[in-house]
């Protein structure tokens, strides 16, 4: 499945969860799918959480947090 192909799996629209990105059908937000992931659950762990959501829903969101970055990005502090 290409990018694109899981970007259409991704809606915005105003009012629906405050206009916050979410997988398409449902009120489910990226950001939370990429805090779970980044929090160290698996995809599996995931889709047993929200059973209506496919693998290609959670891909769909980390492509949609790649796209993201890839102009825009968070200056995040070194520390020594």
């Amino acid at each position: 499945m290409t990018t694109q192909n899981l970007l259409q799996r991704i809606s915005i629209e105003p009012n629906i969860c405050f206009g916050k990105p979410c997988i398409r059908g449902h009120r489910i937000w990226v950001s939370l799918i990429l805090d779970l992931l980044a929090g160290g659950e698996t995809i599996e762990q995931i889709l047993e959480e929200y059973p209506g959501i496919e693998k290609e829903d959670v891909l769909a969101c980390i492509a949609y947090g790649a796209e993201m970055t890839r102009n825009d990005y968070i200056e995040i502090p070194i520390s020594n």
